[in-house]
């Protein structure tokens, strides 16, 4: 009787443990972003426009972040993220989501520019021809997915207004 408690144990170990390994969606995979099993968040089925699952958090103690742009002298942008709840991850991270941790990239009109692992990024004034454009900063978790508060995305948008050859606003 003492050997079947011990084997009903070690299977049921194995059962949790091969469940966990398993866990993720193929359809991330095949998109080829690692998705990590965690107990950080909910996965939702909703993606940003490169395919990456939301992370969705609670509200209370979820990372925020702000965007401030300034012409600098050099027909660029200075960009300048302000985090809260969040901290960017070194280089080499392992590719696990851990609560208000990660990276933000850096969007001009909906097209990515820039991935960061600080809070300040110089926008190539190249990137930004004459007109009126929308640059997004949205943060992401190490696995690559995206922080999401109440089914939306962690991120803020700025207007930038560029005039005549030089990149102004």
């Amino acid at each position: 009787m003492r050997w079947t408690c011990g084997l009903l144990a070690a299977l049921a170990v194995c059962a949790l443990l091969g469940a966990a390994a398993g866990c993720g969606t193929g359809d991330a995979r095949d998109r080829g972003t690692t998705v990590s099993a965690s107990p950080v968040g909910t996965l939702l089925d909703a993606t940003d426009e490169d395919g990456r699952l939301y992370r969705e958090v609670g509200r209370k103690g979820a990372p925020e972040v702000a965007i401030e742009i300034r012409p600098d002298s050099d027909d660029g942008w200075d960009v300048r993220l302000t985090v809260r709840n969040f901290r960017f991850s070194p280089p080499g991270s392992r590719a696990v989501p851990v609560a208000g941790r990660g990276v933000a990239r850096i969007y001009v009109d909906g097209r990515a520019v820039a991935r960061l692992r600080s809070a300040e990024y110089r926008l190539a004034g190249r990137l930004v021809p004459r007109g009126t454009h929308h640059v997004t900063a949205r943060l992401y978790a190490d696995d690559g997915t995206v922080w999401a508060v109440r089914g939306r995305p962690v991120e803020s948008t700025a207007d930038i207004t560029a005039s005549g050859s030089a990149a102004r606003g």
